[in-house]
């Protein structure tokens, strides 16, 4: 039976995956306007995060859960299949409802860094738990930021 810091792992695993979908997929959309270079820094740096959640994971003898993270692949795909009137093009609302689902996955991450951190976990990679904390926060007050301003452009 998986230990309670497996099932963890693999969840967050599984969800980083997913989010880094969401983000990549945002930055391409919406790489042409005002905030699509953050975004695309945010899609670099999400490839990042899961590559140090994955050294972690190594570290740890913990092997990620391929079913799981296809299903949660493939639930973040199906939820661009939405009945919005626009079938060839992105709705007026795409830009933003995109922007919130990153800050939600962006939220969730630094959870996750922070449930590790005072569980004590093992922490002896590059970056270590405590700048990964750091580093979600700051990635979640520049999105911030963006969403403001995707906020003012999509309902303004």
């Amino acid at each position: 039976m998986p230990s309670q810091l497996s099932i963890f792992l693999r969840d967050h695993e599984a969800a980083a995956r997913a989010g880094l979908d969401l983000v990549r997929r945002a930055a391409r959309g919406q790489r042409q306007r005002p905030w699509g270079d953050e975004l695309a820094a945010l899609a670099r740096e999400a490839e990042e995060d899961l590559a140090s959640l994955r050294g972690l994971m190594g570290r740890l003898h913990v092997a990620p859960d391929a079913l799981l993270g296809s299903a949660l692949r493939l639930g973040e795909r199906a939820g661009r299949l939405k009945p919005n009137g626009h079938l060839v093009r992105r709705a007026p609302l795409s830009d933003l409802v995109e922007v919130q689902g990153i800050l939600g996955a962006l939220t969730l991450k630094g959870a996750g860094w922070r449930a590790l951190a005072a569980a004590h976990v093992a922490d002896d990679g590059e970056p270590g738990l405590a700048a990964l904390v750091e580093r979600a926060d700051a990635q979640v007050a520049r999105l911030l930021v963006v969403h403001e301003a995707v906020a003012a452009h999509s309902l303004g």
